[in-house]
């Protein structure tokens, strides 16, 4: 049996046993004084608490130290503080070799993080445009998205990004799906959206929920488009040679973070703990 296959199998048994998937967020409208109406994403952040997704209150403060570090060098290449930004560093894509990783669950973190930021504005996308957990997540898996935006040339992607009630923090869906997803990823269109994106407003940062690695042909397109690119690595599931063929699968000549996930050991890098658990963020070699 291969890693992928053992590794799928492991993953059907944790689905077996998992309770029903929840609704974290629901669209709302909002007057404005100009007596127009705003769609607005209400998150539930309680119920995130009580899922294990966002650190419960009396973890809070301590989390959110430990997210300050992991970001911070995300962050000084995204924005070029103290050093040069990275070409594309406001796109940041969260990946993992496979699923159950906890891809999601850091890039949800890391975009709450980022969003605390003083005059900067977070947009969680979701990349993951087959299984969009994101979208699933918030209630906003019936929404225009991502694929609209590259599908339809007259889509007004501003319109398409929806405001959280959670400051700075706004989000993505992945859109109506489509057959063609890879290609469309993969295409011009993409490339000028996501130029159009980052001229739009320098102040914004765009964290995407990606496919996991060897199990789609849409993150290697993403990740071409991306500048910074962040890999979720499981301590105690995550197959070392797993890993290592995700790795390949990035574009030529790219320097991946790898943030290790529900360790239970101290190692060097920047750390988050909670639950039980551990991460760190690294920068991965060339080998």
């Amino acid at each position: 049996m291969s890693i992928v296959e053992r590794a799928l199998k492991r993953l059907q048994a944790d689905a077996s046993t998992s309770r029903a998937r929840r609704i974290f967020g629901k669209v709302v409208e909002t007057a404005t004084t100009q007596a127009e109406t705003v769609r607005v994403i209400s998150i539930d952040q309680e119920a995130l608490r009580v899922a294990g997704l966002l650190a419960p209150k009396h973890q809070e403060r301590q989390i959110a130290s430990q997210y300050r570090q992991i970001k911070r060098p995300l962050l000084a290449a995204a924005m070029g503080k103290g050093q040069e930004p990275v070409p594309n560093g406001r796109l940041i894509m969260v990946a993992s070799a496979l699923p159950g990783e906890g891809k999601t669950f850091t890039a949800i973190n890391l975009a709450f993080s980022l969003a605390m930021e003083k005059d900067l504005q977070v947009v969680l996308i979701d990349g993951d445009v087959a299984k969009p957990q994101i979208s699933k997540m918030f209630g906003i898996d019936g929404e225009r998205g991502l694929l609209d935006a590259v599908t339809d040339p007259d889509a007004d992607l501003e319109r398409l990004i929806l405001p959280t009630d959670v400051p700075n923090l706004c989000l993505l869906p992945a859109g109506t799906q489509n057959d063609r997803a890879t290609e469309l990823l993969a295409s011009e269109r993409m490339i000028e959206a996501m130029k159009w994106l980052l001229q739009g407003n320098d102040r914004r940062i765009f964290v995407f929920d990606s496919p996991p690695l060897l199990l789609s042909t849409e993150a290697p397109a993403i990740a071409e488009l991306s500048g910074q690119i962040v890999v979720v690595v499981r301590a105690e599931f995550t197959e070392q040679h797993a890993l290592l063929d995700a790795l390949n699968r990035l574009p030529e000549g790219c320097t991946p973070s790898l943030v290790l996930n529900q360790s239970t050991q101290k190692t060097s890098g920047y750390y988050y703990y909670g639950y039980g658990t551990a991460a760190s963020v690294t920068q991965a070699g060339d080998g």
